[in-house]
């Protein structure tokens, strides 16, 4: 018997025999929980995994062999259930010990979840209970409340969001009505990590996970990420388990406080707690070794001659941000050092104006899910090939938008992922290129419409540094054509290019 998650530290009802895990699959009569009920915890309920109700079967032990990741697991054994100290072994923890074999590859799995040069990772993770960040039984449901503002708050090109729910959570209610829940949030840019196969690298990808009291929280923690409480209830805890510890001591999240500042001060200002990196493995990076000694002892049979090792964590498929939310875009032109310097802030989809210097404006992909905010839009933006038959030539869907959208000021058609082509209602047509590392050319079209709001020009060899929370681009913009847009689109009768205004 292995432990499921990091150590035993949750209390849990006596198991249900007809039910393969206690409560997980139960669908809540309330179609508006978010949390199946998973086996309410009561204060008098025993820790999942160390009591007897969980450990005997007519007063003897059922597992032959109990396998403790940590020494302080053998105490609590003792006390709760005695019977079953004779079949503990210390074995280490197999999945933290994946975790940190795998940590040289953090900016593999940094890319994968389109992380760009620049960017934190915050990590939303809830375990399975009414109590946790994504269930409804706490004293507050934050949740709700959350997730908007997450999006809203968190300037798109400082910040990436993933979650990662608990596998029963999915299995509660389908992946249907947990993506219907998310749908806001996801269009602004949040990644929904695989359950099963990708926690793992998301979690070693993360700069801080907003958690709970459950195990991939306490993971991050043990790894020395910063870790911010949404839920913090210690009344399905054991009281003297390492998660209760851990909980009574993090920090945690005000909702209804600004959460830039929460964050950022959960980052800059973290101080590694001791107790997750040495209680949640006595024997770190051995459990393959120390674990195929015991199979192999109990089976009585001799041990194959190479080494003892674990499945390497996979490289995760990529990843793209999912955002088509309208942007509200924060932008300063000032003179630097190396010439013009635009600086951008970019929020998706804010219920409210952003604060903060600079001018504003609102830059809309034009797939975005309500068309009518495309007759406010400055911006339009599109992502697709240089060469799509259904869409025409960049700058022929750029005139269509133009025509269709009076409010647009600039239109610009996104063909690689550091490089657009933008046609300006005066009748110009720009090319756009930057370097590829860490480009996202939306914000160079924004860019670019900041200069020339401001007054200024286009002249030959312009370069542009933009400067976004992600790093530094620099932008090299060209003005193809300089007249109408349908002149821009006819040239000259053998082709050539159209004579200028």
């Amino acid at each position: 018997m292995l432990s499921h998650g990091v150590g035993y530290n949750k209390r849990l009802a006596t198991p249900d025999a007809g039910r393969r895990t206690p409560d997980a699959g139960r669908r809540t009569p309330d179609a508006g929980r978010r949390t199946p009920d998973a086996g309410r915890r009561t204060p008098d309920a025993p820790v999942f995994g160390l009591a007897p109700e969980w450990l005997l079967a007519n007063g003897a032990p059922i597992a032959d062999a109990m396998v403790l990741s940590h020494p302080e697991q053998l105490d609590r054994l003792r006390e709760a259930c005695p019977e079953a100290v004779a079949t503990a072994v210390l074995g280490g923890d197999p999945c933290f010990d994946r975790i940190l074999a795998a940590r040289r590859y953090r900016e593999r799995y940094r890319r994968a979840l389109s992380v760009r040069p620049g960017q934190r990772l915050v990590l939303l993770n809830s375990t399975w209970n009414p109590t946790s960040l994504f269930g409804d039984g706490g004293k507050e449901d934050v949740l709700p409340l959350l997730l908007p503002r997450l999006t809203e708050e968190l300037p798109l090109d400082d910040y990436r969001l993933a979650a990662v729910l608990h596998p029963n959570i999915w299995q509660g209610h389908g992946a249907g009505q947990i993506r219907l829940w998310l749908d806001r949030a996801r269009r602004a840019g949040l990644t929904l990590v695989d359950p099963l196969d990708g926690w793992r690298q998301a979690l070693i990808a993360s700069d801080l996970v907003l958690g709970d009291f459950g195990s991939v929280s306490y993971y991050a923690a043990a790894l020395g990420t910063p870790v911010l409480l949404g839920a913090a209830s210690l009344d399905v805890l054991g009281p003297t388990s390492p998660v209760a510890d851990f909980v009574r001591q993090a920090p945690q999240l005000d909702p209804f406080a600004q959460l830039l500042p929460q964050i950022d001060r959960a980052i800059h200002e973290h101080q590694p707690l001791p107790g997750p990196a040495e209680l949640t493995s006595s024997a770190a990076g051995q459990s393959a070794r120390l674990l195929r000694e015991l199979f192999y002892r109990l089976i009585g049979a001799a041990q194959p001659a190479g080494p003892a090792v674990l499945d390497p964590l996979p490289l995760p498929s990529h990843e793209p941000a999912p955002s088509n939310a309208p942007l509200r875009v924060l932008t300063q032109v000032r003179k630097g050092s190396c010439g013009p310097e635009i600086t951008l802030h970019r929020y998706a989809d804010p219920r409210y104006e952003p604060q903060g210097p600079g001018e504003a404006h609102l830059a809309v992909p034009e797939d975005t899910l309500d068309p009518g905010v495309l007759a406010t839009a400055d911006v339009i933006f599109r992502h697709g090939p240089a060469h799509d038959p259904r869409l025409g030539r960049p700058e022929e869907w750029a005139a269509e938008v133009l025509e269709q959208y009076h409010s647009c000021t600039l239109a610009a058609y996104l063909t690689e992922p550091n490089a657009c082509t933008a046609l300006h209602r005066d009748g110009t047509l720009f090319h756009l290129t930057a370097d590829p590392a860490g480009a996202d050319p939306a914000a160079h079209a924004s860019a670019l419409l900041a200069w020339l709001s401001s007054g200024r020009t286009v002249a030959p060899g312009l370069e542009l540094t933009v400067r976004t929370g992600a790093g530094v681009d620099r932008v090299r913009v060209t003005a193809v054509t300089t007249g109408s847009a349908d002149a821009a689109l006819r040239g000259g009768p053998d082709g050539s290019p159209p004579s200028p205004w």
